[in-house]
């Protein structure tokens, strides 16, 4: 298919007869294919149309300035849609968007001009009206939600001298508009968010700096340390200072702009206990990390209230960089566990996470056997999972118990006998020092398991094995033979050390047998063993 610039000559005869409409005409679908071609997602219907009927300066937001989405579908001659099911504006193709950016002077300063649009919005009477909370519903503010969460991004991608005035006029103050509490929503929602906001007053929303490091706008953030405008470490609603936006987003001269005030505190936590530290990791941003790090007072195994450390997030959202950068720092201890025993290097096997998985075990002082609440180890979660990969890694380790059993006894073996994983079972078998009769609470061995769960087929490579004892019992008695279906027992009965008479137990079918049918089966080929007893009979009939 040819791409946008090879289709060149329709898009530029259908742009002439675009501008060739009258001057209004003209001009608005300019300015609804800028929209849709520099939005930073999707737009909605109502928001595209709200946001062109927006007049940059003015403080009244005329609703009859609305176009509706047929006159803008009519004006741009076929090149936007409308996505029936999500409601939302797109253009024709994905060739257009090639198209129009290989041609930059189409739309001048786009993005300053989507960031004055959304900045005068938000600074008209219309909707400073409202109170910071409840947010009103999509209806009665239908460009809200957009304009409060990207215009510092557009502002961040090209800044303009008209900017400056805007954005102090939205910032002063801003922890009482509604945009803030729009721009917090869409950033924090869930139910940590909704309890932080009880009992709150406005006043301790959201301050200016706060919003100014969550975009990363230098310019605007020195302005406002250097007027004093907000306290440093000012905490918002949700417990995060301006360090923590910045970091979390990976503003990395902010960050360096606020570590460098005298007065800052590079290690305050939020309400869920999370540090810009732990937040930086969370989002891979290793530079943000190193000069965390480099501060003398950041305490680089913080634990958020779940007991996660900076060091198990970065693990479990597969950021190398960032995992690497952790692990080398000394004071760094690599088991530490949540609130449910997980370690990093737990979540790295559990998640299948191999490259950071090898990182974590050059640490000389990592536990890899180490389990969670509930006896599962990191070896036990990679067997789980079906990760080959990761159990090759960790049965590469001298250090690595392969018989660790979790609360009930059960150890990986019996885990990849009872999920049927045959290459898993081969892998564990190599281990010399596995132990293949190791038996659970209950008595139970792998080859228990592989008999009552019919898995015939791992049945058979455990058979193979010279040290496999084929009659060790459960603690009632049972044997693997009294539990195994029709396939099974006729496994069984090919091995020369199978007690061919132990289908009976104390004269009784045992209850645990899977069928009476299976038994019955199973009798039947007991004549073929010459040391089965042809006189024993069973009791139970």
């Amino acid at each position: 298919m040819n791409d946008g610039v090879g289709l060149g000559g329709a898009y530029d005869a259908t742009l002439q007869r675009i501008k060739a409409q009258d001057g209004e005409k003209a001009k608005l679908a300019m300015a609804t294919l800028m929209w849709v071609c520099h939005s930073e997602r999707p737009l909605l219907v109502d928001e595209l149309c709200h946001a062109l009927a927006v007049e940059i300066g003015s403080e009244d937001f005329d609703s009859d300035n609305v176009p509706l989405i047929a006159t803008l579908l009519s004006c741009c001659q076929g090149l936007i849609t409308v996505d029936k099911e999500a409601l939302t504006v797109r253009l024709i193709h994905h060739t257009l968007q090639e198209y129009l950016s290989a041609y930059p002077d189409l739309f001048v300063m786009a993005h300053s001009t989507i960031a004055e649009t959304c900045l005068t919005y938000l600074n008209s009477r219309l909707v400073k009206k409202f109170p910071p909370y409840p947010l009103p519903d999509h209806q009665c503010l239908p460009f809200l939600k957009y304009s409060s969460r990207y215009w510092g991004t557009h502002t961040k991608r090209e800044f303009s001298d008209g900017l400056m005035s805007l954005v102090l006029e939205l910032l002063s103050p801003y922890d009482t508009h509604i945009s803030a509490m729009s721009l917090l929503q869409q950033f924090r929602s869930g139910s940590n968010f909704d309890e932080d906001l009880d009992g709150l007053d406005g006043s301790s929303l959201f301050t200016g700096l706060h919003c100014a490091s969550f975009f990363g706008l230098v310019v605007l953030v020195t302005t406002l340390m250097d007027n004093k405008a907000c306290e440093i470490n000012q905490r918002d609603c949700t417990g995060a200072t301006p360090l923590l936006w910045a970091a979390e987003n990976g503003h990395e001269e902010v960050v360096m702009l606020i570590l460098d005030q005298e007065n800052s505190s590079p290690d305050e936590p939020d309400k869920q206990g999370r540090t810009p530290l732990w937040h930086a990791a969370s989002g891979g941003h290793d530079g943000v990390v190193r000069l965390l790090l480099e501060q003398g007072d950041v305490f680089a195994d913080s634990q958020s209230k779940g007991g996660i450390t900076p060091l198990q997030r970065a693990t479990v959202r597969g950021h190398k960089g960032v995992v690497r950068l952790l692990a080398e720092f000394q004071d760094i201890n690599p088991n530490l566990a949540d609130t449910k025993g997980r370690t990093a290097l737990w979540s790295a096997a559990a998640l299948g996470k191999d490259e950071v998985l090898k990182i974590l075990l050059e640490r000389k002082d990592v536990d890899p056997n180490f389990p969670n609440n509930n006896g599962l180890t990191p070896l036990q979660m990679a067997v789980a999972h079906g990760e080959e990969g990761t159990l090759t890694i960790l049965l590469g380790r001298d250090d690595i118990n392969p018989n660790y059993p979790d609360d009930e006894g059960q150890t990986p073996l019996m885990m990849a006998v009872a999920l049927g994983q045959e290459g898993s079972l081969k892998m564990l078998l190599e281990r010399r020092d596995i132990d293949p009769n190791y038996r659970d609470t209950k008595g139970r061995t792998a080859l228990w398991w592989a008999a009552v769960l019919e898995k015939d087929e791992v049945l058979k490579i455990l058979l193979e094995r010279n040290d496999i004892d084929p009659n060790c019992p459960n603690n009632n008695g049972i044997t693997p033979l009294q539990v195994a279906d029709e396939e099974g027992v006729k496994l069984f009965l090919e091995r020369k050390k199978i007690d061919a008479n132990c289908l009976e137990n104390e004269g009784q079918v045992s209850p645990f047998s899977a069928t009476a049918t299976q038994h019955e089966a199973a009798l039947k080929l007991l004549p073929e063993r010459k040391d089965a007893d042809p006189n024993r009979h069973d009791n139970a009939n």
